[in-house]
């Protein structure tokens, strides 16, 4: 019997607490984020020029590496010594038009409330050609730490993800997938790590059991 198994039979006979509150930071990596960080790896080609990404530019560093010629950091708040820009997504605020080749917002959308103007800011922001990669949490618990400083809004599913981009960006520029199963949904529930599950069982997809969304949308030229 595997580690997860030993684990699991203890957990699937039901308990009133997670087994990590903090997502499965705290035993490895987070089951959101190996499908996130797959994502980047995938789309890694868009990932150049100049690029944004929120809160720090580790994604930036790791996926865009020499295609990166200008970093930026948005942050939403004065304080972060990492950021470049303090802006508003929603508004657009404090974030220059017409001037990312790239957007990495990953698990971003879910904390503005205003959803669609967000959406259309990204857009505006773009250069043509740009790209935005996006995550969504579809299963999740709420993230403590965001709901206490600036509220946790939204889970979407993929179908609400394409007309969300697609009424923006155009429904053929726009790749939505979902990603998860049961299995990995209570076991993100519960805090479990990624190594605590085989790959076959992260890998394996069910559309009524979504995990996380991930959503590719390109800015082509308007006719």
């Amino acid at each position: 019997m595997t580690f997860f198994r030993h684990i699991w039979r203890s957990i699937r006979l039901g308990r009133l607490q997670p087994v990590s509150r903090s997502f499965g930071f705290d035993r490895g990596q987070p089951i959101d984020r190996y499908y996130i960080e797959r994502f980047l790896s995938d789309n890694s080609l868009d990932i150049k020029g100049r690029v944004l990404e929120v809160g720090d530019g580790e994604y930036t560093r790791v996926f865009g590496a020499e295609r990166v010629t200008k970093s930026d950091v948005l942050h939403a708040q004065p304080g972060n010594p990492e950021a470049t820009l303090v802006g508003n997504l929603a508004t657009g605020e404090g974030i220059p038009d017409l001037s990312f080749d790239c957007m990495i917002l990953t698990q971003t959308f879910p904390f503005i409330y205003d959803l669609q103007a967000a959406v259309a800011s990204t857009y505006l922001k773009l250069k043509e050609g740009g790209v935005l990669l996006a995550t969504f949490a579809g299963i999740s618990q709420i993230s403590r730490y965001d709901m206490d400083r600036w509220g946790d809004f939204w889970r979407l599913s993929d179908v609400a993800a394409r007309r969300l981009f697609g009424d923006v960006f155009g429904d053929q520029n726009v790749v939505v997938q979902s990603h998860g199963n049961v299995l990995v949904a209570c076991s993100f529930l519960h805090g479990l790590a990624s190594r605590e599950l085989t790959r076959a069982e992260l890998e394996y997809r069910d559309e009524d059991y979504q995990v996380l969304i991930t959503v590719r949308a390109v800015k082509r030229a308007r006719s």
